[in-house]
């Protein structure tokens, strides 16, 4: 058998989208024979990544990393929730995060092109992401990230593995430590009324508008007075400004004392917030809702036609 040279295992992983290593191994098995490789990627490898490629990755982790004023908010998905306690998963997701801090990567293709090994595969974090999916059977991937490298202090509070809070804060750090928790429970769109998006503050305005006219449908065909357009306004105006209230950070009750908004804890604690970032695990992906009793009865159908 010749040496498995670099330029091979380059083929293959061409041809495959194999990790590199396993390419390597196949080559290796298979005495430098590239189709014999080939095949045995796809019985090890290939048709089980090929086929997990394709299924949505709901489930999965939150996971921050901070060294200095420099941190990392990430999120890696999977399929279901049992591979996000595997030893290997919670692994990638965590060495990730500190690569993200450690090298500043552009954005995800720049993140799986960075140097790692880890159980057997590499020599980039794509190279492993694709090995542990043949291993472990199902599809994950990284889905966003996010950076921290300002002037101000940073801390985090991450809520079991599915929630994670990034918030960029001068002054006290229990007290910054405190907001993350509370964002992570009462998830703010904004720091305060003024930054809440326009389009959401649209929405507000035209779901208000909505039912203040079927109100006044209602009370015509009552027979009752209608409101006049003035007093419907400020109604409309009210329960937008209500909803602004409710989505901003500094105007929310402060979690752990009622009686305080969290700017006046803030402003207690001589603290400043200037950011956060929220993940929420699979926060707008369309999950995959399984009908187990239609799944059954199909299954049910089938048996009765084969028979």
């Amino acid at each position: 058998m010749g040496a498995i040279t670099a330029s091979m295992v380059a083929e293959l992983r061409g041809k495959t989208d194999a990790p590199m290593m396993e390419c390597k191994r196949a080559l290796t098995e298979a005495q430098g024979d590239m189709v014999k490789a080939e095949e045995l990627l796809r019985v090890k490898l290939g048709s089980k990544a090929g086929k997990a490629a394709g299924r949505i990755t709901a489930e999965g982790v939150v996971t921050s990393y901070i060294e200095g004023a420099v941190g990392s908010l990430l999120e890696v998905n999977c399929e279901t929730d049992f591979v996000t306690k595997n030893d290997s998963f919670l692994a990638i997701a965590n060495a990730a995060a500190r690569l993200i801090v450690k090298s500043n990567p552009a954005d995800l293709a720049a993140l799986g092109a960075l140097p790692y090994a880890q159980d057997g595969f590499g020599p980039t974090l794509e190279d492993v992401r694709k090995g542990l999916i043949g291993k472990i059977g199902e599809n994950m991937s990284f889905r966003r990230f996010k950076r921290f490298a300002a002037s101000n202090k940073l801390a985090s509070y991450l809520h079991g593995t599915r929630i994670g809070v990034v918030v960029e804060f001068d002054g006290d750090e229990v007290a910054a430590k405190d907001v993350a928790m509370h964002v992570a429970a009462m998830k703010p769109v904004a720091l305060s009324s003024t930054d809440v998006p326009a389009e959401l503050v649209a929405r507000e305005r035209s779901v208000a508008a909505a039912k203040a006219a079927e109100d006044a449908a209602v009370a015509s065909a009552a027979g009752k007075p209608v409101q006049s357009a003035e007093i419907v306004a400020k109604r409309v105006e009210g329960g937008v400004q209500k909803y602004l209230k409710e989505v901003s950070l500094f105007n929310q009750s402060f979690v752990k004392n009622d009686k305080q908004t969290v700017e006046q804890m803030l402003k207690a604690t001589g603290t400043t917030v200037t950011a956060f970032t929220l993940y929420v695990v699979g926060d707008g992906i369309e999950k995959k809702v399984d009908d187990f009793a239609a799944e059954v009865a199909a299954q049910v159908a089938a048996a009765r036609q084969s028979s």
